[in-house]
């Protein structure tokens, strides 16, 4: 029992002497009045510019003809003259149906016409005579009147059991064959003129005001990565969709190559409205939860030290971030180096680092 008290003893001893140890190194060097070395960073000047405002969006590419084809009447398809992603000319013949019956009826009308014809051009000549009473006359007016109309409407439903395409353009997948019996609605195939795209897109109802046909607007697709296509703000909803408050905006591409209906498109609306404003690089900028953060450079005679201020961010381009409050142009700020930084924390610029 005793050899465990001279134990303990003996611990409290050494560590109380290294304790006692480091007090008197921390307290020596308050007293000689130590300071940590500054902070190496870079830095830059905030800068004033005049950036247009701008308005992103998301939209969706369409043709400006474009059809989902689709029969009027039902029937077989007895012909397909056409293949899946040919170019047709408007009014070409693409599918026709089955249409034995109505071919059938309009040689039994137009045998009917001709006589109808004949009989009123009779009754004509002997009405004029007075050697028919004017009823007959008009009996076989009615009569040739009925003939040209039910050849017409045989005609016209000739014509619905022929497919022929509305206007120029590209034919997509054909998801018919010979021998299919379709019904009036089915889709048969698209056709889509790729010479003309425009895109649909919405905006929250507040920035009506803002826009206006003719404003310029940069679209960007995944399928161009890289590149910029532009666009012209064509019209504008007459409402506001009520369940979204958004509203309804179509732009005409100016140059389509190299997109397709249907497609994805990140627009970028330029509202011909520039503003002055205060700009900084995006790496000057601290992100917490607490706000954004800038770092401003303060001299005193020779030495250099940091403000931290919480600043409003605007739009950001090409590497640059709007700064709406927090600092003024001509100000020097912290591009790199925050990590290790607090407010008025010593620090040195390295010139070697440019922004």
């Amino acid at each position: 029992m005793r050899g465990y008290l001279i134990s303990i003893a003996l611990l409290v001893a050494l560590f109380g002497g290294i304790g006692g140890y480091f007090y008197q190194q921390n307290s020596g060097s308050s007293e000689s009045g130590y300071t940590p070395p500054p902070v190496t960073i870079a830095a830059t000047v905030a800068v004033a510019a005049t950036w247009s405002t701008r308005l992103n969006a998301i939209g969706t590419i369409n043709a400006v003809r474009g059809v989902e084809l689709s029969s009027e009447e039902s029937g077989e398809i007895i012909a397909i003259n056409v293949t899946s992603g040919s170019h047709v000319s408007a009014g070409e013949l693409l599918i026709t149906l089955n249409d034995r019956i109505e071919q059938a009826s309009k040689e039994r009308q137009i045998a009917n016409l001709e006589l109808a014809r004949l009989l009123f051009e009779r009754d004509r000549k002997l009405v004029k005579q007075k050697s028919i009473p004017q009823s007959q006359y008009d009996r076989s007016k009615a009569n040739l009147d009925s003939a040209v109309a039910q050849l017409a409407e045989t005609e016209a439903r000739l014509d619905n059991k022929r497919i022929n395409a509305p206007f120029s353009g590209s034919i997509g997948i054909i998801h018919v064959k010979v021998g299919d019996y379709v019904e009036p609605g089915t889709t048969i195939t698209t056709l889509q003129d790729l010479s003309e795209l425009e895109i649909d897109f919405t905006v929250p109802e507040r920035h009506f005001p803002s826009l206006k046909p003719g404003l310029g607007i940069i679209v960007k697709s995944a399928a161009l990565p890289g590149r910029e296509l532009h666009a012209t703000l064509q019209a504008l909803d007459t409402r506001v969709e009520s369940s979204t408050r958004n509203l309804l905006l179509r732009a005409r591409l100016n140059d389509p190559s190299g997109l397709l209906p249907g497609m994805f498109a990140e627009l970028t609306i330029d509202l011909a409205m520039p503003v002055s404003l205060v700009t900084v690089p995006e790496t000057a900028v601290s992100y917490s939860l607490h706000g954004n953060v800038v770092y401003v450079v303060e001299q005193d005679g020779e030495s250099l030290s940091v403000t931290p201020r919480i600043v409003t961010l605007g739009d950001s381009r090409e590497g640059r971030i709007a700064i709406l409050d927090g600092v003024k142009a001509g100000e020097r700020v912290v591009s790199a180096g925050q990590n290790k930084l607090y407010r008025d924390a010593a620090v040195v610029i390295d010139p070697t680092v440019k922004f």
